[in-house]
Order: structure tokens, then sequence, then C-alpha cells
């Protein structure tokens, strides 16, 4: 799969492509089957297809405190991608200029001069350009007057209720591991590299690893029963994701995990943790000696749980 950053890297052989638009967050179901779509236009088409996404997605850019969690960082978001038969990425900066295009300039720049778009897939409540002026409707117009066929992907439900990253991201504050999995087609995780943190775990007998979450605002906050491969051997454990009130920090996120029985250097590596079930909510302790008793609580509770 290819990735193209921002219009000005596109080359005159990138135009001719079957393409579809959004933030993809998650890539759940819902998004998996746009993709299979997509990739049904582009094998009777005989053009590659192409996912058109923003970097920060638009709520972040407009108000960056009140986003919604993202569900997956731009990196896991690619992978998942190339895993359901994308062929080309272009990820827009959404900035201040190209938040001020208009609907017809965002046509003209984006699908018409930059891609040489053939035939395009949306959701039929799909919005864009400055004050979201461009709807369905102007696409079909539009590929009418340029040569490109608009089709409205079709929506996907569970159990009568369409699958969303809205519900999604409400699936899991909820804990509901196994609904989420239902809605992903995969258990949910995230996956991040291992990095240096306070080592503060060593101190209190729990050694953790700190993996990067690098987004603002995660999903999920609370202790989990979870696991994560290491090796080609799945590892069961527990992790901690919050702003560790307990101990000074720097008021971010972070994702501490414990992997039972496992003593190994996993420093610098990319480690996915998949989230089983919510233990409990993150707590702020009075003291180390009561948060070190709460620590090996969650960690019988965790073994008790996964038959250890």
């Amino acid at each position: 799969m290819e990735l193209v950053r921002g219009l000005h890297n596109l080359r005159p052989r990138h135009r001719g492509c079957v393409a579809t638009i959004g933030n993809f967050d998650g890539v759940h179901v819902g998004h998996q089957a746009i993709l299979a779509r997509l990739r049904a236009h582009s094998e009777r088409l005989g053009l590659p297809g192409c996912v058109v996404i923003f970097e920060p997605q638009p709520r972040e850019f407009f108000a960056p405190d009140a986003a919604p969690p993202r569900l997956t960082r731009l990196r896991e978001k690619l992978a998942l991608l190339q895993q359901h038969g994308v062929d080309r990425v272009l990820c827009l900066a959404f900035n201040r200029r190209l938040r001020e295009l208009s609907a017809e300039q965002f046509v003209q720049q984006v699908l018409i001069e930059g891609l040489g778009v053939r035939h395009l897939e949306v959701g039929d409540d799909f919005r864009f350009g400055c004050d979201r002026s461009g709807d369905f409707a102007f696409l079909q117009d539009s590929g009418a007057k340029h040569g490109f066929t608009v089709e409205a992907a079709n929506t996907v439900a569970e159990n009568g209720e369409r699958i969303s990253s809205t519900r999604l991201r409400q699936v899991l504050a909820d804990g509901d591991f196994i609904l989420a999995s239902l809605l992903l087609g995969r258990p949910f995780s995230i996956t991040g590299r291992v990095v240096y943190g306070q080592q503060l775990g060593r101190t209190l007998g729990a050694p953790t690893a700190n993996v990067q979450l690098k987004r603002v605002n995660p999903p999920l906050h609370g202790v989990y029963r979870v696991s994560a491969e290491v090796d080609g051997v799945v590892r069961k454990g527990v992790a901690n994701i919050g702003k560790r009130p307990s101990v000074s920090g720097d008021g971010k996120a972070h994702l501490e995990v414990h992997l039972f029985d496992f003593s190994g250097d996993l420093y610098g590596r990319r480690l996915t943790v998949v989230f089983h079930q919510k233990l409990r909510d993150e707590q702020r302790f009075d003291s180390l000696d009561a948060l070190q008793a709460a620590i090996k609580a969650d960690f019988a509770a965790a073994r008790a749980q996964w038959g250890l």
C-alpha cells in the first residue's frame, strides 16, 4: 500500500482511481463494508483503490480538547487499511487552508486535478467543504459534470443499530469487549512502542511496559485484563490506562502493561495490547502502600479470571 502525504506529493501516475473519503477511525465493520465495495469497483474498472483521510481528524482541529477519543492512531489505521486491500492512502493535513476550501474547490483540487477520480464511494450523510456546504447530492452533480460516478455506501447495522465510530466508543467506555469485537470484526487492541517511564512499578513489585499512546484522549480509562504477544507467545496480564492520579506525572494519559511470568526486556519494541475485560476504574490512592495493595488485588483478580 502506498501512502501519499498531501496534495503536493501527488504525481501524474496517481491520477485515475476509485476513492472513498472519511476518518475511518477504528476501521470497524461498517468501514470494512465500504472498503469491500471500493475493492469491487477497483477490480471492475481496473484502477487502484484510494482512501482519503485527514490528519488531524477534523474535530481534533476545530476543538482539540473536546474531540472524541481516538480509536486508532494513524499508524494503526494505515496498517488496518492495508489489511483490507487498500492500494493507496492520501492523507491530507487538516489545517486552516484545507478547512477554508469550498465544496467546489475541494472537488476540483482533490478529486479531479489531484486524483482523477473515476468512481467515488461515500456515506449518504457525508459532508465536506467550508462550513460543511458539500453533500452527497453536490457530489452526484459534480460527478455528472466531470465524468465520475458516485455511490452511497450502505449502512451496516448490528442488532438494528448502525455501526459507527461513535457507537464503538460508547461500547468501549461501557467495557463491553464482546460487542466491541463484533463491531470491529476483531478484538480491540492498542499498539505502541515500549518506552522508558518512571519505573515506579519496579519499586512496587509490579514492573510494567510503558506503551506509547500518541493520542490526547484514549478510548479507555481504568484497569483491564489484557494479553499481548511477545516472540510468538501470547502473554496474559493487566494494564492500567489513565493519568496515574496516585503519583506525580505529566498529566497525560499513559498505558502501562504488566505481563504475568515475564521478565524480558521490551524497551524499543512495538507491543499490541489486546483488551479483554475491565477490572475497575482508575482511582487515586493516598499512599504508595494503598496503591501497592490495589495492584496486588488487580493481579489476583486477573489471574483468577485467566485461570492462572
